[in-house]
């Protein structure tokens, strides 16, 4: 007999049997400290330890889409392991043999009115073939058409399909985008956001997670397919419950333009999902024209020295700035094309830099502001308006328009508020990234400040290095510019 018996307990968890002294030996390697535990409350009352547990030692338990990574870690202890077949959910691991590269191209052209690349092919092929999987697919490579030929192979089987997606402007998105490629979408699929009714006959479901994360597990019972677009969201304890009501859905699919370098985000996410695979890379769509080609301008403000007692007092120190938001507001008002603009707060940062610009603008100049408060109707009006003028500029918070948004006729794109976040700024880079009919260039102004004090870099300054090392790694091309700064006082 093997020392590990791996069954599956439904399509969330698999469940192993062997020694108690063997789980205690694995569950090492699936503890995970989170990063930012320190600052919640939870951590704080002393209720949680910080840790991630992926293997539950009491449970025997651990998801099933870290099978892969639990038979590497019991191969290099020497244990023997065995497959049973739960009688209900079939083997751990199983493979569509009946699904071939040729075959999955063949179908996609069949359906789609647009001819799908090469990549987008590999990434359908690698998800309907291996029924678990995260696409890792740069923004502006076509993650709409990979995902809705996914929903058409499985609605042909007359399977329940659930698409999850982080906004409602996404929800709308993605119904616009199925019917571009040439499909009845409004006879196969409901959409559900802002109370929108959650009871349909209907076989596709595309929700944002905020509209169903309450909803009782009988709600999920009935879905067959999983697909959560801009996944690396998907790590938040109200999506992961989704993902875990989710008992019955065999398949499983997360799409997303990066993942997270940190170890706990990415093996959580393929626990919910499947493991990674990346079909392509932003420089590569870029070397193709696939994507527009890309100047970073790294302007690096040169302000009296300043020490900060926290990162809070800096950056409320930046954002109060008059100097700074001035050359914000005559950087925007200078550039040719479309430009968005994109801040983190927005009472104290965004709406004082809309109200300044607005003031100066010229008459043929369009300016919005967006943020979480702008209903979808609003938001697509103004996505429509820059799609088709060529001077407009969106002042926008983070939150709502570094994910997802499709915007072709941009140009430029100004971060008016410093983060260190890999996926916060790539995605927000991809906003400018699209081809349009008469764009082929782009170019994004990465503005930071430099308050170093008696040799010490003050924090905004440190997450501009970690910015870098992003351009960096993903051969991107830079020009660091420095400019001196007043005071403001």
């Amino acid at each position: 007999m093997s020392d590990v018996i791996i069954e599956k307990k439904n399509e969330v968890y698999l469940k192993l049997t062997c020694e108690p002294h063997i789980l205690y030996e694995l569950q090492p390697y699936f503890v995970f400290e989170v990063e930012a535990a320190k600052f919640m409350p939870s951590y704080r009352n002393r209720n949680w330890n910080g840790k991630i547990h992926l293997l539950n030692v009491h449970t025997s338990e651990i998801y099933v889409g870290l099978l892969s990574k639990l038979i590497d870690k019991l191969k290099s202890h020497n244990y023997s392991y065995e497959f049973k077949k739960n009688k209900y959910y079939g083997l751990p691991f199983e493979v569509s043999e009946n699904i071939s590269i040729e075959g999955v191209s063949d179908y996609m052209n069949s359906i789609c009115s647009h001819k799908p690349r090469d990549y987008q092919i590999k990434g359908v092929y690698e998800a309907l073939r291996y029924q678990r999987k995260i696409i890792v697919s740069p923004t502006g490579s076509g993650k709409s058409i990979q995902i809705y030929s996914i929903v058409r192979y499985f609605t042909e089987k007359n399977c329940k399909t659930l698409i999850i997606v982080p906004t409602i402007s996404l929800v709308s998105q993605m119904f616009k985008d199925f019917e571009s490629y040439g499909w009845n979408a409004e006879e196969h699929c409901h959409l559900i956001f802002q109370g929108q009714e959650k009871k349909t006959d209907k076989n596709v479901i595309c929700s944002t997670w905020q509209s169903i994360y309450k909803l009782d597990k009988s709600f999920f019972d009935d879905f067959d397919v999983v697909i959560g677009d801009e996944c690396h969201l998907c790590h938040s304890k109200s999506i992961s419950g989704i993902m875990t009501k989710l008992h019955n859905a065999k398949y499983r699919f997360g799409f997303t333009g990066t993942l997270d370098d940190s170890k706990t985000h990415k093996w959580v996410l393929e626990g919910l999902f499947g493991p990674a695979y990346k079909i392509t890379r932003t420089d590569e769509l870029i070397q193709k024209g696939y994507l527009s080609e890309l100047q970073i301008k790294c302007l690096i403000l040169k302000h009296s020295p300043q020490k900060f007692e926290t990162y809070e007092d800096e950056i409320q120190y930046l954002i109060s700035h008059e100097q700074r938001n001035k050359l914000i507001t005559n950087l925007a008002l200078s550039l040719k094309g479309n430009s968005l603009i994109l801040f983190s707060r927005v009472e104290t940062h965004g709406a004082l830099l809309y109200e300044t610009i607005n003031s100066l603008k010229s008459d043929n100049c369009n300016v919005f502001f967006v943020h979480g408060g702008v209903n979808l109707e609003e938001r697509e009006l103004v996505r429509e308006i820059t799609e088709r003028e060529n001077h407009s500029i969106i002042v926008a918070s983070y939150g709502v328009f570094s994910t997802g948004v499709n915007i072709q006729n941009l140009h430029n794109v100004i971060f008016a508020s410093p983060s260190k976040s890999k996926i916060r700024n790539l995605q927000s880079i991809g906003r400018v990234l699209r081809r349009g009919k008469n764009k082929s260039k782009a170019t994004l102004y990465d503005i930071s400040d430099d308050c170093s004090c008696q040799g010490k870099k003050n924090y905004t300054l440190n997450h501009l290095i970690e910015r870098i090392k992003i351009y960096n790694s993903e051969n991107f091309n830079y020009d660091m510019i420095h400019l001196e700064l007043k005071t403001g006082e």
